[in-house]
């Protein structure tokens, strides 16, 4: 993959500035139970990387300060993490939304057989990858036995509240697609989801994400040995809307790694593009100054293509109708 970083970084993507923060995402670590094919962080159950005690002190450090109004929590899977639970209940008692991007199969690992009813107790909204509403689909990414896992899941999510009109608890599910191909109409495949998981399981759910697959990491590496990688580039290319380029999650997010180092945004991690601010080449959350985001510029490359192709595409979904 790094052999694709400069044809990446040597973009004409159109420049963009950040505005008011609002969102902080931090990546807790990159193992997990699963290792998903479209995963554009690598997780799987050998990685090693976790975020310190100091590290996850120092975002409810600045989450104390005020002024973000969520926390942002993935991976890997972040329950994961030995701490996880407590930067929740911190985090909530300081009256921050909190979401958790929740795998759903983790439910069921050892070990965890109560992390469905702390995360309900805790009123964390979840953001569950369910790419498919089909068996197959699903384990096609995502391994054999997922798919059973994932409706386990969302059933037991749904009789602690989830997903219910007359609930607090948002249950999302999260769709991309199966290869390099944009997703389609986030509001049509909503309907079909929730059609068929209604019908054949009886689970319901707040809303659908569409999200493009990112040309990065364990995906970019797959296009690459198939011959593939220059030719959804330029998909992503050719389907670039100007008008997304206004709600892009880069504006008003930042994302953290598993060291404390910030980025603009989750894939620019991925690629070892830090935030700028000033002559720092990169700099750690404790040095941070929030109130110096607004105006400055995002770092941007070919792979921000992706969330501009067609319908948009975010960590909350489809940009535009």
């Amino acid at each position: 993959m790094h052999a694709t970083l400069p044809r990446l970084r040597d973009s004409d993507f159109p420049a963009l500035r950040r505005g008011d923060l609002k969102t902080l995402q931090a990546n807790l670590g990159y193992r997990c139970n699963l290792s998903c094919l479209h995963c554009h962080v690598a997780a799987g159950p050998n990685r090693t990387e976790r975020m310190d005690r100091d590290t996850i002190d120092t975002i409810l450090a600045v989450l104390a300060r005020g002024g973000i109004e969520t926390l942002d929590l993935t991976g890997g899977a972040p329950e994961l993490h030995p701490d996880f639970r407590d930067l929740v209940t911190r985090a909530r008692a300081l009256g921050v939304r909190v979401i958790d991007r929740c795998n759903l199969t983790i439910l069921a690992e050892p070990g965890q057989e109560d992390l469905a009813e702390f995360l309900a107790a805790a009123g964390v909204e979840i953001i569950a990858s369910l790419p498919g509403y089909l068996r197959d689909e699903v384990e096609a990414q995502r391994g054999k036995g997922v798919f059973d896992a994932s409706i386990a899941g969302l059933r037991r999510l749904n009789a602690l509240g989830y997903g219910s009109s007359d609930s607090l608890l948002v249950l999302s599910l999260v769709y991309n697609p199966q290869g390099p191909v944009l997703p389609p109409a986030q509001t049509g495949l909503e309907t079909a989801y929730r059609a068929r998981l209604a019908e054949e399981y009886g689970i319901r759910f707040d809303r659908l994400y569409t999200l493009a697959n990112m040309p990065i990491q364990r995906f970019g590496s797959t296009l690459i040995s198939t011959g593939r990688f220059d030719a959804y580039l330029q998909l992503l290319k050719s389907a670039h809307r100007a008008d997304n380029l206004g709600s892009v999650m880069c504006r008003d997010l930042i994302s953290i790694d598993w060291r404390g180092f910030v980025y603009d945004c989750d894939f620019n991690q991925m690629l070892d593009l830090p935030l700028h601010v000033g002559t720092r080449s990169r700099l750690h959350l404790r040095d941070l100054d929030v109130a110096r985001l607004p105006g400055l510029p995002i770092q941007v490359a070919d792979h921000c293509y992706g969330c501009t192709a067609g319908q948009g595409s975010s960590c909350s979904g489809a940009l535009a109708g």
